[in-house]
């Protein structure tokens, strides 16, 4: 385990120096990274500079940056302890998770939830899929703790992502006997009927992330046999009218462009043993105007009932590019053109 031996500064926020130190110098050359790239990402992130010193890390910057880089550097270096391989979206995920932390002392390498025993992690048969934000975390929790998850917030925040996993882990550890992912084709329309091909051809491409999520989990081969079998079903929201889905996990994407009813009618397909992840967006809604989001009336008349579970999401949380990040919060912060 590392050992954290903080000099004392003269007030909180002065500019001071820590030591850490790692017994394993091979590990600590992983934890380093490829030219140091590893520790690079942690001072351009935190505002610290790290020297490395035989089997010693000296931190330097003010103490609190200090203190959150001591968490991020003593759960990489647990992780590799566990076997674990460290690359640039783990170290960022480290450096969410210790943000969240409260100030103090760094804990000790078995404390932190991320990487230690309490870690929480999806396994399906090609990866194993792993949160990178607290937020991440807890909607991870909710999807199997809860019948009938919602996850609110912008692109980028994994919402779909992780729903789909949780169903393919839930799929192969035999808790449900199929896996259905819906979307509302608002984009089409009237226009489907003029697009080429029999129905699979014309709503696939609406259907496609779905599908590029499902390859991500499974073999791509394993994904055609599934779906030729009946055992994955990708389909439009439409389709859903006068089912009862039962042993199912079931995922509604997209589902700020679902109406008020159709939102209600998808709701009521749950069966026995079947689950529910509904996410979406409020801030990219298709609809025509006027029509309300059936997913902001869910949020409204749902939010306190019991088995039901609500995630929301934030720019904090996005994990694609980092300039997703500051797009999302360049439109929230954006005043709205008059007229």
């Amino acid at each position: 385990m590392a050992i954290s031996a903080p000099n004392p500064a003269t007030s909180p926020d002065a500019l001071s120096d820590s030591v850490l130190e790692f017994p394993d110098n091979r590990l600590l050359i992983d934890l380093c990274g490829e030219l140091d790239r590893n520790i690079v990402q942690i001072e351009a992130a935190l505002g610290v500079a790290i020297h490395r010193r035989g089997n010693n890390l000296a931190l330097h910057g003010p103490a609190a940056d200090r203190a959150v880089a001591e968490r991020v550097l003593h759960a990489l270096y647990a992780r590799l302890e566990q076997g674990r391989t460290v690359a640039q979206g783990e170290v960022d995920a480290a450096i969410r998770m210790a943000r969240g932390q409260p100030a103090g002392p760094a804990p000790a390498a078995g404390q932190l939830e991320m990487f230690a025993s309490d870690h929480v992690e999806i396994r399906t048969r090609r990866k194993i899929v792993e949160p990178r934000t607290a937020t991440q975390k807890a909607y991870v929790r909710s999807l199997f703790k809860h019948e009938l998850v919602f996850g609110l917030g912008p692109a980028g925040t994994g919402k779909t992502y992780l729903a789909v996993a949780a169903a393919v882990s839930m799929f192969i550890d035999g808790h449900v006997d199929r896996i259905i992912l819906s979307r509302p084709a608002v984009e089409a329309g009237e226009r489907l009927g003029f697009l080429p091909g029999d129905m699979k051809d014309k709503v696939d491409p609406y259907m496609q992330p779905l599908y590029d999520a499902l390859n991500d989990f499974f073999p791509p081969k394993q994904v055609a046999k599934l779906i030729e079998d009946k055992e994955i079903e990708i389909a439009p929201l439409a389709f859903m009218r006068g089912r009862t889905l039962s042993n199912a996990f079931v995922v509604l994407d997209e589902a700020q462009n679902a109406t008020t009813m159709q939102m209600k009618m998808f709701l009521t397909r749950l069966g026995e043993g079947s689950r529910m992840a509904v996410t979406g967006d409020v801030t990219q809604i298709d609809l025509p105007r006027g029509v309300m989001s059936g997913l902001i009336e869910a949020e409204r008349i749902l939010r306190e009932v019991p088995g039901v579970g609500f995630t929301r999401f934030g720019a904090e949380d996005v994990v694609r590019h980092q300039l997703v990040a500051r797009i999302i919060r360049a439109y929230e912060s954006a005043r709205p053109l008059d007229g």
